[in-house]
C-alpha cells in the first residue's frame, strides 16, 4: 500500500514442499503463478509478472501514493482445482471482525493482566483445529530447548496432559464453546482399550505420530536434528490418566456436557489404573531414559482415584467407590513414604532418589496435600534453592542424567508459572507477583511465550507459541487476582 511518494519494489518467492526438499514445478497462469509437487498445489493470485529464475519467482514493480498491490497465496490438492480468487481486503476485515467479535465475549476477571490474558486466550483459540477442536502445544516442529543441540522435539500435536488446565484456562475466561469441543475432543481422542492410551494424538485423533529425522535441513540455527513426529507417544505415562480423569472431573463442575461413553471410559480407565499404577514409568517429561516410580505419576494415580471417588459421592456416578479409596489411601501413603525425603526436605523426582523436579509443585495445585503442610513449603523452598535459573524453573538439572540426553535446557515456563500458584498458595503473594509479572515480561513484541527461556542467551527458546506456556500465565492471572479480591 503506497502511503507517500512513488517506491519500486522486487518481490521473491521461494516454494518448497515437503520440508524443504521438493522444489515444485511452476507456471504462468492467469491469476498469478500456480505450482505442484506431488500432492501439494499452490496458487498465487497477483497482478504483478513473476519471472523463474534459479527455482525462484521475481518480479518489479511500483507502488504511487493511494495503490495497493496485493499477494494472495493459496495451497490446495494437486489433484482439485484451486480455490477461487478471494478479495484481500475483504478478507482482512472478515478476519479482524471475527477476532474482534471473538475478544468481546471473553470474560475480563485478571485484574491487572488483563491485556496479557487476552493475548493468551487469543493464541489458545488460534492454536485449535477448529474441525475437531483439538489444541495443539506449538504451531512448529524442532526449535531447540538447547541452541546448537539435539534437545530438538515435534509439538504440532495434542496433549492429554494440556486438558484440564486448558478447560479451566477456557470455562474461567468466558470461552465455553472452545472448552466443551476441547473436552469432545479429549473423550474422542481417548476412546479405546486403556492401555492404548496415548500421552498426545494429531489434531483429529491420530494415534500414529511415527518419528522421523529430516537430514536435509540444517536445523534452527544449527540445532540438528530436525524432528517429524513424536516418539514420546509410544511412552508408557502413568500420570496422563490422573490427568484424564481430572480433566473429566473439572468439566463436570463447570457443567460441560458429558458424552454418553464419557462414564463408560472412565470405567475402563480407572481399571487399567488400579491394575498399573505400581509400575514404573517414563514420567510427564517424556525422558529418553531407563523407567523410574517418578513421584509425580504416583501423585497423579492418586488424582485419578480421588476424581472417580468424587464422581461417585458428588456426582452420583456408579462404581466400585470403596477399591477406589482404598486404592487413593494406598497410593498417598506410598509417595509419603518413598517420595519424600527427610534429609533433603523435599520431595524428590523418583522413588530413592535425591534429585528434585519441579513437577513435584503440582502436589498442592491438585490437592495432594495442603498448602500449609510443612512438606509442601520445603519443597517449594527446596526447588527455590535448586531449580531457580535467573529466577526461573527448571525442570529438573539435565545434568543428573535422568533424561537419556545430552546438553541442556532453559527454564521451563509453565513450571515457573507453578511456582508462582505455589508461592500463593502458601501465603507469599509479593513473592507470586513479583515472579508473574517477570514472566509476563518475557513475552515477545506480540505478546507470545515459547516452551522455555534461556538466561545465558536472554532469549526464548523451544517451541512457539507454545499453547501451556499461556495456559499458564491465564490461570495464574486468574489465581493471583483472585486473591486480591479476597484479600
Amino acid at each position: 500500500e503506497g502511503l507517500e511518494g512513488d517506491v519500486t519494489m522486487t518481490t521473491e518467492l521461494v516454494i518448497r514442499c515437503s520440508y524443504g526438499e521438493a522444489v515444485p514445478w511452476v507456471v504462468q497462469s492467469g491469476r498469478g503463478l500456480s505450482a505442484v509437487a506431488g500432492p501439494d498445489g499452490l496458487c498465487l493470485d497477483t497482478p504483478v509478472t513473476l519471472q523463474g529464475r534459479d527455482h525462484r519467482s521475481v518480479g518489479t514493480f511500483r507502488v504511487a501514493r493511494g495503490e495497493q498491490v496485493t499477494f494472495c497465496l493459496g495451497w490446495h490438492a494437486s489433484h482439485e482445482h484451486p480455490p477461487s480468487p478471494i478479495d484481500p481486503a475483504a478478507a482482512l476485515e472478515e478476519t479482524a471482525a471475527f477476532w474482534e467479535q471473538w475478544c468481546d465475549r471473553v470474560r475480563r476477571v485478571h485484574g491487572p493482566w488483563e491485556d496479557a490474558v487476552l493475548r493468551s486466550l487469543i493464541t489458545l483459540k488460534a492454536l485449535t483445529y477448529a474441525p475437531t477442536g483439538g489444541i495443539v502445544a506449538a504451531a512448529t516442529t524442532s526449535l531447540p530447548e538447547d541452541l546448537g543441540g539435539v534437545r530438538n522435539w515435534d509439538y504440532r500435536y495434542c496433549w492429554v496432559r494440556d486438558a484440564s488446565l486448558t478447560l479451566d484456562a477456557l470455562v474461567e475466561a468466558g470461552c465455553r464453546e472452545e472448552a466443551e469441543r476441547w473436552m469432545a475432543w479429549l473423550v474422542r481422542a481417548a476412546a479405546g482399550a486403556p492401555d492404548q492410551l496415548q500421552i498426545m494424538y494429531g489434531p483429529a485423533g491420530e494415534r500414529r505420530l511415527t518419528e522421523f529425522e529430516v537430514d536435509h535441513l540444517p536445523g534452527y540455527e544449527g540445532s540438528q536434528p530436525v524432528r517429524v513426529g513424536n516418539a514420546a507417544s509410544e511412552q508408557f505415562q502413568l500420570d496422563v490418566y490422573g490427568e484424564l480423569m481430572d480433566a473429566t472431573d473439572r468439566a463436570r463442575r463447570h457443567g460441560i456436557a458429558e458424552p454418553p461413553e464419557a462414564w463408560a471410559l472412565q470405567r475402563a480407565v480407572m481399571d487399567f489404573v488400579s491394575a498399573h499404577w505400581r509400575d514404573p514409568d517414563d514420567g510427564i517429561w517424556e525422558v529418553r531414559g531407563p523407567r523410574r516410580h517418578f513421584t509425580h505419576s504416583k501423585v497423579m494415580a492418586w488424582v485419578a482415584f480421588d476424581r472417580a471417588v468424587r464422581a461417585v459421592e458428588r456426582y452420583g456416578k456408579d462404581g466400585p467407590v470403596d477399591e477406589w479409596r482404598r486404592a487413593r489411601d494406598e497410593v498417598h501413603a506410598e509417595v509419603l513414604e518413598h517420595g519424600w525425603s527427610e534429609t533433603r526436605g523435599a520431595f524428590t523426582q523418583y522413588y530413592g532418589g535425591d534429585a528434585l523436579d519441579a513437577s513435584i509443585l503440582m502436589l498442592p495445585i491438585v490437592g495432594f496435600l495442603p498448602p500449609d503442610d510443612r512438606r509442601v513449603v520445603s519443597t517449594v523452598e527446596a526447588v527455590e534453592r535448586e531449580l531457580l535459573a535467573d529466577g526461573f524453573v527448571r525442570r529438573y538439572q539435565n545434568d543428573s542424567g535422568v533424561d537419556g540426553l545430552p546438553g541442556q535446557e532453559g527454564a521451563f515456563l509453565p513450571c515457573s508459572f507453578w511456582l508462582a500458584d505455589c508461592l500463593a498458595l502458601i501465603g507469599r503473594l509479593d513473592d507470586a507477583r513479583s515472579l508473574f509479572e517477570r514472566l509476563v515480561g518475557l513475552a515477545n513484541d506480540l505478546g507470545l511465550l515459547s516452551e522455555e527461556y534461556d538466561h545465558r542467551f536472554e532469549r526464548l527458546v523451544g517451541n512457539f507459541p507454545q499453547a501451556f506456556s499461556h495456559v499458564g500465565l491465564v490461570n495464574t492471572a486468574r489465581n493471583l487476582a483472585a486473591r486480591d479480591s479476597f484479600a
